[in-house]
């Protein structure tokens, strides 16, 4: 499909809404020996399609992957393993290749593709720290292959794999543990063949069209043997292709740098760094009350009323681009190049709009209960009811998104709402009636608007850009804010793309101030990069090329940054039904519907004004725990298959876990300054895990009377516990993509150990002029999609920040920092601010202590002129 890039979409074994857990696949290892070398392995099967496997999660030919470990591994984690890998082939003409993911995901593993060429089977190493095009790992993994063969349909490779159970890759680190009892993998299959195939590190790979999926692969006894080392001495070929001179380390062609523009001169009231869901609203209510704000986009321009430019042939001169056309939506999962950040192992859009430009454009109007249980006072819910007013009044949102008030292809919708009625739930309109989310479904809300995306790139950041007040620049990087002490003066930026600015861009002396909004990865790398964060990560950042330039260890600011790392549990259950009719979406990408596509272009109506692929209903659900909490349940149907079966009449249901969840997770960073989810937030409370499964069984009992619908995920043969807690636990298939709370907002100050990294003004502790408006200062997840109250939190932070007094400058003796200190961190001229301990800064600093220098120079000086006793001077 045009605009591939194929190994990423090969590879994406973790992001697609289509790519869950390989529940057609058991986790339950097969004993394999090897006739001709005698060794053993477990093995794992991906089913075969000829065989009646269907979807994703099998494979035309099939495909099977084993390890053999050393003796000791199941109690010592190996370093090394000797691996099987056979993947099939679909011609004489021996074309295809296939890749595994040695800890699951695509992102921040170890990836290893292999093909045949020549009546050989050539592999390659590779790695991939964000949605990116994989680079040649540059470790000390090394493969040496004992045996290999290439037939008309398949492909096989037997090998020895040293030094690939842990991985560094530029300091992003990770690990596989084999005396865990099992492995995470991840797997992936296509026909068409490699280009520049003779030299396996400078290949080129086509989209996989042969499956792909993850699968928790157990280890049982079988897998240790003592003989690993007798069979480990058979690895003495070393098959390297031939790629034009002598074999020697892999190394990575570095990516040519960006061409960058000088930052211009001029200072700005307000500094916005990142243009999203917080970003874009809260620039526009700053330029509106008079100040000079300067918001910075990281990625390029995505909607073409800001110049985007990125979509199919067929948009081509109409001023719209993939982002503003609804049914393309999901396109973010097919190709995602110059669109995704590189810098972190989730899907994020670095574009401009951030998550609203490449989600599903859900838009639900707040449940109060979420402000209540979640947030401190001054964002309870009658203290967000003025800014929820204000963004419903300029983004109302609508359920009937199509010009035309019609509805398409609403046979799953009616299929699900009708079991639902049926078994006594309740129809409303979401909007209307937002605190009624136990035992209701609705129609799906969107913020669309004339049949395009609208949100706040077509509202927010419109009036903002019509202010000579208000500045835009995107492909434009902040590498961290430049401060002393508590003190913010500016912020230090590098291209993203040609034509970002380079150069530090200051504020206004004394008053002016920085806001965070580059989301819950972006905004906590920034707060880190400058010197605020928890201790562990701050070391990581000084061991980086960050170090030589960073913020002194003694100006560090200790919050828990990264820590209450949240997102919706995401659960898929799986029916079909003969009245369920299958929209492909993806293909109306490159080989569209004619009549949709006129119908759309010239009416804004039709099934692509509706968001890919067909989502709805919405239907929620409450499940109180054994420990007094009420957890909250969204289901999202949409009209596609999952985890194994395929499209077709199949519908999905989703299951997001929200408010009153008590499992929180990590974010950290790593040397090579990218960031990862190092704790996963899902399942680690046994009562998250036991509303989980009620919901399932709450739904399976609603849907029980639906003629002719068939239950495919959880099976007929399976329990729902069997279901939920045999179900692998990884970001990987268990994530929403609605991360929050890295720089959590609280009373409790972090500097003192408490949780919180800002207050209940979004000031982040320890500094007078620094925010941070976005969703990582909420304190726990929410109901529904966050994308609403997030544009919500940016109007009442907008609020709040306005509200406040500007800092001021300190005369000589004032405290100007420490721990627990809670005001201005500058000084008057000509002082600056001096450290003395953790818990006391003060004025009198360095202009002092010069003055002190100088006066005893001069007494030193005369005393000896005088013959006068030096050391009585000094003392």
């Amino acid at each position: 499909m045009m605009g591939r890039f194929g190994f990423l979409v090969s590879l994406l074994l973790t992001a697609s809404l289509n790519v869950q857990l390989c529940l057609g696949q058991s986790s339950t290892p097969t004993v394999y020996k090897d006739s001709k070398t005698g060794i053993t392995f477990d093995t794992w099967i991906v089913p075969d399609k000829r065989t009646g496997a269907s979807g994703t999660a099998s494979t035309w030919g099939g495909m099977t992957f084993g390890v053999a470990l050393p003796q000791n591994a199941l109690t010592t984690d190996a370093t090394e393993f000797i691996g099987y890998l056979q993947c099939p082939s679909n011609s004489t003409t021996l074309t295809g290749w296939c890749g595994i993911s040695l800890a699951g995901p695509m992102t921040n593993s170890l990836l290893l593709m292999a093909y045949p060429y020549q009546n050989q089977v050539l592999t390659s190493f590779r790695y991939a720290t964000g949605y990116d095009n994989p680079e040649v790992y540059t470790g000390d993994a090394k493969l040496t292959q004992i045996s290999s063969t290439v037939n008309s349909t398949s492909y096989s490779v037997i090998f020895r794999c040293q030094n690939c159970l842990s991985w560094n890759q530029g300091g992003a680190t990770g690990h596989a543990s084999t005396s865990a009892g099992s492995l995470v993998l991840g797997w992936c299959n296509a026909f068409p063949s490699p280009g520049n195939p003779s030299c396996p590190d400078k290949v080129s790979i086509v989209q996989h069209d042969n499956g792909q999926s993850i699968f928790g692969a157990a280890l049982d006894s079988n897998a240790a043997n003592p003989s690993y080392s007798q069979w480990a001495a058979k690895a003495t070929a070393t098959v390297t292709g031939n790629c034009g001179g002598t074999t020697s380390t892999p190394t990575t062609t570095p990516t040519a740098a960006p061409t960058g523009v000088p930052v211009p001169s001029g200072t700005y009231d307000y500094i916005v760094v990142g243009a999203g869901a917080g970003g874009i609203p809260i620039a526009d209510k700053l330029s509106e009350a008079g100040k000079k704000v300067l918001l910075i986009e990281k990625g390029p321009p995505s909607s073409g009323r800001w110049g985007g430019t990125l979509g199919p042939d067929w948009v081509k001169g109409t001023n719209l681009t993939r982002f503003d056309v609804p049914g393309l939506c999901n396109e973010i999962w097919e190709d995602s190049a110059g669109i995704s950040c590189t810098d972190t192992d989730q899907m994020a859009g670095c574009v401009l709009g951030g998550g609203t430009a490449i989600n599903a454009g859900l838009w639900w109007k707040p449940y109060t209960l979420d402000w209540d249980y979640n947030f401190p006072t001054g964002w309870k819910s009658t203290d967000m009811a003025g800014a929820t007013s204000r963004v419903f009044s300029r983004i109302p949102g609508t359920d009937t998104p199509s010009k035309d008030g019609l509805r398409y292809l609403q046979q799953g919708f009616d299929v699900i709402s009708g079991g639902l009625a049926s078994a006594g739930w309740k129809n409303v309109t979401a909007n209307s009636v937002p605190d009624q989310k136990n035992h209701t479904f609705s129609h799906t809300p969107f913020m669309f608007s004339n049949g395009e995306r609208g949100g706040p790139m077509a509202t927010y950041l419109v009036t903002a850009n019509a202010r000579s007040n208000f500045k835009l620049w995107t492909g434009t990087a902040v590498k961290r804010v430049i401060r002393t002490g508590g003190h913010i003066t500016g912020v230090e930026v590098e291209a993203y793309r040609n034509g970002g600015y380079v150069g530090v861009v200051n504020v206004t002396a004394t008053t002016g101030r920085v806001i965070l909004s580059a989301g819950a990865f972006g905004s906590a790398k920034v707060l880190m990069r400058s010197g605020i964060g928890p201790q562990d990560q701050l070391e990581v950042v000084k061991s980086s090329t960050d170090g030589p330039t960073m913020i002194s260890n003694s100006s560090w600011i200790k919050l828990p940054v990264g820590y209450n790392l949240d997102d919706h549990v995401n659960t898929d259950t799986v029916i079909t039904h003969p009245s369920v009719v299958f929209y492909d979406f993806y293909e109306a990408y490159d080989d569209p519907n004619i009549t949709d596509v006129n119908l759309y272009l010239n009416k804004r109506s039709g099934i692509l004004a509706q968001a890919a692929p067909n989502i709805g209903p919405m239907f929620f659900d409450e499940i109180k725990g054994a420990d007094g909490i009420v957890r909250q349940i969204e289901w999202t149907a949409r009209v596609e298959g999952s985890g194994g079966v395929d499209n077709g009449n199949a519908m999905t249901m989703s299951q997001y876990l929200g408010r009153g969840a008590v499992s929180r997770g990590r974010m950290t960073i790593t040397k090579a300054l990218s960031t990862v989810v190092s704790t996963v937030p899902y399942l680690q409370d046994k009562n998250d895990v036991a509303a989980v499964i009620q919901g399932i069984k709450n739904l399976q009992a609603a849907l029980k009377n639906v003629k002719n619908l068939t239950w495919q995920l959880p099976p007929a043969n399976t329990t729902v516990e069997d279901f939920v807690n045999n179900m692998v636990v990884s970001y990987s298939n268990r994530r929403a993509n609605h991360w929050i709370g890295t720089s959590k907002l609280g009373t409790d100050d972090g500097r003192s150990g408490g949780t919180a990294v800002v207050d209940v003004n979004t000031q982040v502790y320890g500094t007078d002029n620094l925010f941070v408006v976005d969703a990582s200062i909420f304190p726990g997840h929410v109901t529904t999609n966050p994308s609403a109250y997030i544009v919500i939190a940016s109007e009442r932070a907008a609020e709040r920040i306005l509200a406040l007094a500007p800092p001021k400058a300190l005369a000589q003796f004032a405290q100007c920092g420490g721990t627990g200190y809670t005001g201005s961190f500058q000084c008057a001229a000509p002082y600056t601010c001096q450290y003395q301990n953790d818990y006391y800064w003060q004025v009198p600093c360095r202009y002092v202590m010069l003055m002190r220098i100088a006066a005893k120079s001069t007494k030193i000086a005369t005393a000896k002129n005088a013959d006068e006793s030096v050391d009585t001077v000094r003392d």
